[in-house]
C-alpha cells in the first residue's frame, strides 16, 4: 500500500484534551436574528454554530480575543462577540451588524443578495480558521490543521485507489470539515453514507496514472471516513448536477448515526453521534426560498429557530423535515 497525505503535525494550535463537548454551562435558548435584506442564509448558520457546544464553550471563554493582534477584521473575536450577544441579551432578537458589515471579508457576499447556507458555513468555518492562524508563518499543512476550528469539525477521508492492471493500492488522505452527499434516489441518510463509500469504477475519461504501470489504467476507488470529526457536518446535495433544478424528495435522518460502517476499518466499535441542529430549506429551486433551522440548546430542548422567532419544538418535527444540513456530534 502506497500513502500519501497524512504526515504528523510539528506544532498543535490547540491541544485536542482541551475541547469540552458538553456545555460547560446550561441556560435558556438566546435571542433571534433579524433578517437584514436576504441574510436569513447566514441566520441559520450563526444559530447552528452558536449551539454548537465546543465551539461555543471556546467562544465563551474568551481565549481567542485575550491573545488576538489582528489589526482590522478577525472572524474569532467577530463570532465571540456574536455568540455571547445571542446568549446573554434579554432582547428576543438582535441584529447580526458586525457579520453583516464585514461579508466581504467572509466570502463573495452581501446582505441584499439570497446567499447558500452550506456555501455561507464553509466560508465562515475557513475565515475562523484562518483567524486561528494569523501571525504564525511558514507553516507545514499538518499544523495548519490543527487550529480549534479543525480540531471540531475536521476528520480525514481515504480514497484507497486500486490499479486494475496491476493490482497496486494506493491510500490518498484528505482532510474535510464537512462531507457533501448526493442524495439522487437516496431515501435516508444512511443509503446516502453507503452509496457514498460504495467502490466506485474509474475508466473512460477519468483514468488513473499508475505510478507503478507508467500509464493512465482503469482502476477502482474507494472512499471512507479515515479520522472521525468531533462534529460531523453533513450536506444533503439538494441542486440536481443535470438539470440544477431541486430534489425536494425526503431524505430520512436518525437523532442518533453509526458512522463506523462507513469508516476505514468497519469492524470496529460503534462511533455514535447525536443529531444537534438541522438547516431547513423551503421553496422550489436552489436559488430562491428560505432557510430556517432546529437547534438543541444548552438546556437540552430543541427550538425551531426563524430569523426572529425562536419556538421550542419536539424532536418528531425536527426530524420530519426537507433537511439540507445537519449537524451531528459525538
Amino acid at each position: 500500500v502506497i500513502d500519501k497525505g497524512m504526515t504528523p503535525p510539528k506544532k498543535t494550535f490547540f491541544p485536542p484534551e482541551k475541547i469540552c463537548m458538553n456545555w460547560r454551562q446550561k441556560r435558556r435558548p438566546g435571542a433571534g436574528l433579524y433578517n437584514l435584506g436576504s441574510t436569513c442564509y447566514l441566520n441559520v448558520i450563526l444559530q447552528c454554530l452558536t449551539y454548537t457546544p465546543p465551539l461555543a464553550n471556546y467562544l465563551l471563554s474568551r481565549q481567542h480575543s485575550r491573545y488576538c493582534h489582528q489589526q482590522g477584521f478577525c472572524m474569532m473575536c467577530t463570532m465571540e462577540a456574536h455568540v455571547r450577544k445571542v446568549l446573554f441579551s434579554s432582547a428576543s432578537a438582535i441584529r447580526p451588524r458586525a457579520i453583516i458589515r464585514d461579508l466581504k471579508f467572509i466570502g463573495e457576499f452581501k446582505p441584499d443578495i439570497p446567499g447558500d447556507a452550506y456555501e455561507f458555513l464553509r466560508c465562515a468555518l475557513n475565515a475562523m480558521h484562518r483567524a486561528c492562524l494569523s501571525g504564525s508563518h511558514d507553516l507545514d499543512v499538518s499544523s495548519q490543521e490543527t487550529t480549534i476550528i479543525h480540531q471540531i469539525f475536521g476528520g480525514f477521508l481515504r480514497s484507497r485507489v486500486t490499479c486494475l492492471s496491476c493490482k497496486t493500492v494506493f491510500d490518498f488522505f484528505k482532510v474535510f470539515l464537512d462531507v457533501l452527499l448526493k442524495i439522487k434516489g437516496a431515501t435516508s441518510l444512511t443509503t446516502a453514507l453507503e452509496d457514498f463509500v460504495k467502490p466506485k469504477h474509474t475508466d473512460g475519461k477519468k483514468l488513473f496514472k499508475c505510478s507503478k504501470c507508467k500509464k493512465k489504467v482503469a482502476a477502482s476507488k474507494v472512499v471512507t471516513v479515515h479520522h472521525a470529526p468531533r462534529v460531523l457536518t453533513v450536506c444533503l446535495g439538494r441542486a440536481d448536477d443535470q438539470s440544477r433544478r431541486k430534489l425536494t424528495q425526503v431524505v430520512e435522518y436518525p437523532e442518533c448515526l453509526d458512522l463506523r460502517p462507513y469508516m476505514s476499518d468497519p469492524a470496529g466499535e460503534p462511533l455514535l453521534y447525536s443529531l444537534y441542529a438541522v438547516v431547513v430549506h423551503t421553496g422550489h429551486t436552489c436559488l430562491g426560498g428560505h432557510f430556517f433551522c432546529y437547534t438543541k440548546a444548552s438546556d437540552g430542548q430543541w427550538y425551531k429557530m426563524n430569523d426572529v422567532s425562536v419556538d421550542s419544538c419536539g424532536i418528531h418535527s425536527v426530524l420530519d423535515q426537507q433537511a439540507y444540513l445537519l449537524f451531528y456530534a459525538r
